[in-house]
């Protein structure tokens, strides 16, 4: 992990302000989803891909019961 020398407070509702440099090294826009991860006693965020479930491909999804799926995947389970 690389440490960015960035230090922030958090606000009286627990939020913080992710500094612009790293936005854009980030590519993170405003709106965009972030997911929230914790591993030991690290939190970590990551840029958030929709992608399919069984093959993690993140082109042409589309919701099923509640699950994404590519068309490739989608058309597999029809087949069987």
């Amino acid at each position: 992990m690389k440490s960015t020398g960035i230090v922030r407070k958090l606000d009286e509702l627990g939020r913080i302000v992710l500094p612009i440099e790293l936005r854009r090294t980030m590519d993170l826009s405003i709106h965009d989803t972030v997911e929230i991860f914790s591993e030991d006693d690290r939190i970590i965020l990551k840029k958030y891909h929709p992608a399919c479930i069984f093959c993690n491909d993140a082109r042409d999804v589309t919701a099923f019961n509640g699950k994404l799926v590519c068309a490739k995947c989608l058309q597999e389970l029809r087949n069987k």
